[in-house]
């Protein structure tokens, strides 16, 4: 990605807080009204689960950007967790167990009343997978995991160290944490991530994370990146 004359919005975990994201992109809004040029909001990954909006959210995201931006959605972790479901290759209690719940919630689904209805989890997950709207399925198949520019890399979780950028595995991109976190004055270029929740958004050597913790929180945080410069803004401010 080139990002010459462009400014970036890097947005982290919204987990089915959709009044968090609508208000942070207000506040976006009103912050790019400075600057000419390319706009672009990258968003981080993980819209679903643990919050109570998550049909809503995706909703949000497969309608057109703002006026005047683009916009780029990451995969994270927990919307390849629902693929994975959806498409047989996991469970349904592993998934329940990580927020998948308010996630059918969100869409009038209670896996407990269903599974009191039919005899076999087989006829449950039926239901379940025709419930889903195959518009919102098909937008999370085509979910990136990664954009790169010359210094950035905008990614769910973070990258393998040691890993050429073309040669790093999904999983990792996805899922790494402490291999990552522990290698972040190594990095050959900034990386901007979610996934490992923090109080307040961490720089640490090339490191910068901005998930913090909106379902519990009430904070959803961006990175305005300009050049070589940044500045964070929330949906608290």
């Amino acid at each position: 990605m080139d990002m010459r004359d462009t400014v970036v919005y890097a947005i982290g975990d919204v987990h089915g807080c959709l009044d968090e994201l609508r208000a942070l992109e207000q506040k976006i809004l009103l912050d790019a009204l400075q600057f000419r040029g390319r706009k672009i909001i990258i968003m981080l990954g993980d819209y679903i689960d643990r919050g109570p909006q998550s049909r809503r959210v995706i909703e949000h995201l497969m309608a057109p950007p703002p006026k005047g931006f683009l916009r780029v959605c990451l995969a994270g972790n927990h919307e390849v967790a629902m693929l994975n479901y959806l498409d047989g290759y996991l469970s349904r209690d592993p998934w329940l167990a990580v927020g998948g719940r308010e996630t059918l919630y969100s869409y009038g689904i209670d896996p407990a009343h269903l599974a009191n209805l039919y005899a076999s989890g087989e006829e449950v997950d039926e239901r379940i997978r025709e419930t889903i709207p195959a518009s919102h399925v098909a937008f999370l198949r085509t979910l990136p995991v990664m954009v790169c520019s010359e210094q950035f890399v905008f990614v769910h979780a973070g990258i393998r160290p040691g890993i050429a950028l073309e040669e790093q595995d999904e999983a990792d991109l996805l899922n790494i944490r402490s291999d990552f976190l522990a290698a972040a004055h190594h990095l050959d270029r900034w990386v901007v991530h979610g996934h490992t929740i923090v109080d307040v958004p961490t720089l640490e050597g090339r490191r910068l994370g901005i998930d913090t913790g909106a379902f519990q929180s009430g904070r959803l945080t961006a990175l305005r990146i300009v050049g070589k410069y940044g500045r964070l803004l929330s949906s608290r401010d």
